[in-house]
């Protein structure tokens, strides 16, 4: 990271492990085509196998459920090309759920929302019950929102779903490398990963594909990937990825450091602008998230304000953040125009310390103190 930077963006990406950067660098030194059967084939091989087994072993699937692809995009547009005829989904998903659901012809039942970001599991059961029809169905709920860090009953509303003959898929990108995830406890059919939200690689990501359920190859014309997706594998990143997936295993029991320094940075802001706003302080959330509103002062203007600072933050999902409105997930959850329009994410990881806290809440601070004046002017 750059020097005089405090990077507060972990869930846009977070930085490269050093573990992982040796994997990769390994594993570029490797000539053979991890399909071919000669010694240096084989050995390409071992390396993309070992580190599925790491990545299964992170959600607790088994190995041969894992299929490596490009990244979470990739991933979550391959479940809605599977020939569904309803999706249920709710309007807090990631725009890589959204805009696939609504571009695979199923038809669409959106899950209720309540107004802390949880989709309620009576409500969603009530909803199955009255809405599914016979044919194909999947219902589609992300495990944390990426905005919130709101995390969401999974379990139990698979549970339900599978009483009405859904499969479920489970967008587990925020999650994972956070919170314990366990696939076989989720119940879910299908789960995505992306590398590089857990310290892996850009560019490479896993759907886990739970053994006995199916669905259309992600890319044909070849037999890599046990038939799912055709291609050569990248092998150096998906060395990086396993590599990832070790280091965030391990890194686990770290995240209860990383929820005080959450909770120390939401105080802080709180006693110095007592009408901001923590969204969705009330539910369950991720250690590391904390999506804050002061009214009256545009995300998009806080954002700037702050990276003047020299703190990286952002307003919503990065890959929606060049975007002009409010975020899609707080209008969702019914959040006022005034204060969605103003929400900041800020999101910290294995490495953040005090000091990152201390910066934030000092350029705060100073946002704080010109609003002030701007209000007595």
């Amino acid at each position: 990271m750059n020097a005089g930077r405090t990077y507060l963006d972990w869930n846009a990406t977070a930085p490269l492990r050093p573990e992982a950067r040796a994997g990769v660098m390994a594993a570029l030194d490797l000539v053979g085509n991890p399909s071919s059967p000669h010694a240096e084939g084989r050995r390409a091989r071992a390396v993309v196998e070992d580190a599925r087994e790491s990545v299964a072993s992170l959600i607790g699937a088994r190995p041969s459920e894992v299929v490596f692809t490009s990244g979470g995009a990739e991933s979550n547009n391959a479940v809605f090309a599977g020939g569904w005829e309803t999706v249920f989904v709710a309007g807090i998903e990631h725009d890589s759920v959204l805009a696939p659901a609504r571009a695979s012809g199923a038809r669409i039942i959106e899950l209720p929302v309540a107004s802390t970001g949880v989709v309620p599991a009576d409500r969603a059961a009530d909803l199955m019950r009255g809405a599914h029809e016979p044919g194909p169905a999947l219902l589609s709920l992300q495990l944390a929102n990426n905005e919130t860090g709101v995390l969401q009953p999974v379990s139990a509303i698979a549970a339900l779903a599978r009483e009405h003959g859904l499969l479920v898929h489970t967008d587990a990108v925020q999650a994972v490398g956070r919170v314990p995830v366990d696939m076989r406890s989720l119940g879910v059919d299908f789960l995505t990963l992306s590398a590089h939200k857990i310290g892996g690689p850009k560019g490479i990501g896993a759907l886990v594909i739970r053994d006995g359920a199916s669905l259309p190859a992600l890319i044909r014309g070849g037999g890599q990937e046990r038939r799912r997706r055709a291609g050569t594998e990248a092998v150096a990143a998906i060395a990086g990825f396993g590599a990832a997936a070790q280091a965030a295993q391990r890194d686990l029991a770290g995240m209860a450091r990383v929820r005080a320094l959450r909770e120390q940075l939401e105080a802080e802001v709180l006693g110095l602008a007592p009408d901001a706003v923590i969204v969705a302080a009330e539910a369950d959330r991720l250690p590391n998230t904390s999506s804050i509103a002061l009214a009256g002062t545009a995300a998009e203007t806080l954002v700037i304000a702050l990276d003047l600072a020299g703190i990286a933050v952002s307003a919503g999902a990065a890959c929606s953040s060049g975007k002009v409105g409010a975020s899609h997930v707080l209008e969702a959850m019914g959040v006022a125009p005034g204060i969605a329009r103003a929400a900041i994410r800020v999101s910290l990881g294995w490495s953040s310390r005090e000091a990152d806290v201390a910066a934030f809440v000092e350029a705060w601070a100073h946002v704080a103190a010109r609003r002030r004046e701007r209000a007595v002017a």
